[in-house]
């Protein structure tokens, strides 16, 4: 970890059209797997909606985007990533809506 003890987590709820077909989240998922594969991510968990059912929990999301990073500069790194860039271009067409929740905080065991 820096020296801060700080780590970075991004997470991101990817949001299909009710029209999307199997291949378009396929295509997606296929896209994700490639960010996957930038450097500085620490740890990515790449997921779909549980089949939990309170009343709280969000399930109308297709993917679930979540990566560690140690601290800030990492994930901005990550966002000028080549492999970032290209994802936002090539992928984008797949969704309609993404929710992003970035936070900053000390690691916990």
């Amino acid at each position: 970890m820096s020296s801060s003890s700080t780590l970075f987590v991004h997470h991101v709820l990817f949001y299909t059209p009710a029209t999307s077909s199997e291949a378009d989240k396929a295509q997606l998922l296929e896209g994700l797997q490639k960010l996957a594969t930038i450097p500085v991510i620490k740890m990515a968990h790449i997921g779909t909606p549980a089949s939990t059912t309170r009343d709280v929990i969000e399930r109308t999301y297709t993917y679930s985007w979540l990566c560690l990073f140690e601290d800030a500069a990492a994930e901005e790194q990550y966002q000028q990533h080549p492999i970032h860039d290209e994802f936002r271009n090539q992928y984008a067409r797949y969704w309609e809506k993404v929710v992003i929740y970035d936070s900053i905080g000390s690691a916990a065991n």
